[in-house]
């Protein structure tokens, strides 16, 4: 089989998933909304000399850790198709393809992750309605949404290729997904932190995803875009790299 046929495949039949599990795109938008509206405004409220240190309304702040967090869990989560596929064996169909598995691999890391950013969009959309942010920034915002959850649908891929349980999958995405959310400071300003927990943060890579959709989408940052476009773009590229590594050395039993 023709290897761009196969990724256009894998990447139509991804997006096609999204759109006929409505309950997941409602999942998706809700839960964030709820973050954002109800943390955004009870610490707005609570906290207003917080609002006077950032420098800017708190809920303009929250808004582009909640557009990264919303991202992010989407993409990771979006490994387990991989344990669901192996289980009612279109895996297999997959495997034995006169193909190149890693092909199949990169169609389904775009087509989960272009339906990530769609989920962004969206978000974005309602959130750009109530709080003050750049609208120029919208557009470059979503392209680092995209290759954030290019890293981290690949990084759950890679996990969810060498796993058999969908559990056992869930279990290890809850240990990884909420310090990696909590240390990537989507919710409060690294610069006020302790310096002992700071070397915590700069080592998450989400970190430096969140920083550049704030600095897109408010204008603040706390590490150099540059540097966070070059360390996003090098975790994408490792990480693909590892996905389809792990993927070509799935068996089928």
């Amino acid at each position: 089989m023709n290897e761009g046929k196969i990724l256009y495949a894998m990447f139509y039949r991804q997006v096609k998933r999204y759109f006929r599990a409505k309950s997941r795109i409602v999942g998706t938008i809700v839960n964030p909304l709820i973050f954002f509206l109800f943390l955004g405004m009870g610490f707005n409220a609570s906290m207003r000399g917080l609002s006077a240190s950032l420098g800017v309304d708190y809920l303009a702040f929250l808004a582009p850790g909640i557009v990264v967090m919303t991202t992010f869990s989407a993409s990771f989560i979006g490994g387990i198709s991989v344990i669901w596929d192996r289980e009612f064996g279109f895996l297999k169909e997959v495997l034995v393809a006169p193909a190149s598995r890693s092909y199949a691999i990169v169609g389904r890391s775009l087509g989960d992750s272009f339906a990530s950013i769609l989920q962004a969009l969206l978000i974005m959309l309602l959130i750009y309605a109530v709080a003050p942010l750049n609208l120029p920034g919208l557009l470059p915002s979503l392209a680092v949404c995209f290759l954030t959850s290019l890293a981290f649908n690949n990084l759950g891929i890679a996990i969810a290729s060498r796993m058999r349980s969908p559990e056992g999958f869930q279990l290890i995405a809850n240990l990884l997904m909420l310090p990696l959310i909590f240390l990537s400071g989507a919710f409060y300003p690294i610069s006020n932190l302790p310096q002992v927990v700071k070397p915590l943060f700069y080592l998450n890579p989400l970190t430096y995803s969140v920083d550049l959709v704030r600095y897109l989408m408010v204008g603040i940052s706390a590490v150099s875009p540059t540097l966070d476009v070059l360390i996003l773009a090098v975790m994408a590229s490792a990480l693909s790299l590892v996905s389809a590594r792990m993927f070509n050395m799935s068996t089928l039993d």
